[in-house]
């Protein structure tokens, strides 16, 4: 039983490396009733990123972990599917130019958006590297990000961003809304508490959460839980955000928790986190 839902809006289930759906359970005695899952990198998940056959192998599988954490949750559990901007590096260093990078990287979106478009997926990923690249390099990371966005405005559906660090990304929300997406569709991912242009998913450090609920504005919570077994527990554990949702409440600050589980979700990806919620 729970006092509401409880959402984790970005973590990891690696079915193939990690510990997939018992994470998830982790999560449900937590007192966690909904996860988001992101796809792992392609490149953690499946032998060769050679193909879009490739992306769509760590869907499929990412997918199947979804529908057995799923059956474990009181509430349920969505997959995120994209390409994580950091292959654009380790393609170049494989050889393929910026630009052949990029095509591939778009090709795996539009597989993604597949998914979406056909179900099972919530919503898609993309974003540009939070590290220093060449200039060639970053405007092709600016490029699959922009396509990105075209492919949820055609989709109707919701994109998450993985990106540098940083409170403004104004820019980047006016990119979203150039291609018919709303900023509100656009979620920036690892968000220290404030961001301007996307919406917040803010990591669950509490001084984040401080942050967030001082801003007023809508937000999302999240652990970027890795499920890698070389470092379990990173970012955060799958405990985490239910931990800091009684914090929250602790503190008084059961408006922000509405807004974080029930309010945003609905608002960002169209999802009921109390309808969907059992007993």
């Amino acid at each position: 039983m729970t006092d509401g839902p409880i959402l984790d809006n970005h973590l990891h289930l690696d079915p193939v490396n990690g510990r997939g759906a018992e994470a998830a359970a982790e999560f449900a005695r937590a007192g966690g009733t909904h996860l988001l899952v992101l796809n792992k990198p392609s490149w953690e998940l499946v032998d060769s990123v050679d193909s879009v056959d490739a992306f769509r192998e760590g869907f499929e599988l990412t997918c199947g972990v979804v529908e057995e954490a799923t059956e474990i949750l009181d509430g349920r559990a969505w997959p995120v599917l994209g390409v994580h901007p950091a292959l654009i590096s380790r393609l170049v260093d494989d050889g393929y130019t910026p630009e052949e990078a990029r095509e591939f990287m778009q090709a795996g979106l539009e597989v993604a958006a597949e998914f979406v478009a056909d179900g099972p997926g919530l919503a898609i990923k993309s974003g540009r590297p939070h590290y220093d690249v060449d200039e060639a390099v970053w405007e092709a990371s600016n490029a699959v990000m922009k396509h990105g966005f075209e492919l949820a405005a055609e989709t109707g559906c919701a994109i998450q961003l993985h990106t540098e660090g940083g409170e403004d990304m104004t820019q980047v929300a006016t990119w979203a809304g150039e291609r018919g997406l709303p900023a509100e569709q656009v979620v920036q991912h690892f968000s220290g508490g404030r961001v301007r242009g996307p919406i917040a998913s803010v990591v669950g450090f509490e001084e984040n959460l401080e942050t967030a609920v001082e801003t007023t504005e809508p937000f999302l919570m999240e652990t970027d839980y890795l499920d890698d077994p070389d470092r379990p527990g990173a970012v955060l554990g799958p405990k985490t955000v239910p931990r800091r949702v009684t914090w929250l409440r602790d503190q008084g600050f059961e408006n922000a928790v509405r807004t974080a589980h029930v309010e945003t979700p609905a608002r960002v990806y169209g999802i009921d986190t109390e309808a969907t919620l059992e007993g």
